[in-house]
């Protein structure tokens, strides 16, 4: 549990696996757009591949919450 609240691990993730490939776009902005213009065509390939590189922007949206809520509570 401590690696998912890991700030720098998370950030590095991010980083990484979650923009690569870096050019001529960050990866999973390819595939938002392609989701937001109606997903035609996508496969399942596709979608594993959103949840591949979307996976670890959902891991920091998770710390962030996590924090927030305890700061609220303590």
């Amino acid at each position: 549990m401590k690696v998912l609240n890991d700030w720098r691990l998370i950030i590095l993730l991010c980083l990484t696996l979650g923009l690569a490939p870096f050019f001529p776009e960050p990866h999973i902005l390819g595939k938002i757009k392609w989701i937001a213009g109606g997903a035609n065509g996508m496969t399942i390939k596709d979608w594993f591949d959103v949840v591949l590189h979307g996976f670890p922007f959902v891991l920091l949206l998770r710390l962030i919450i996590v924090k927030i809520t305890k700061k609220n509570v303590a």
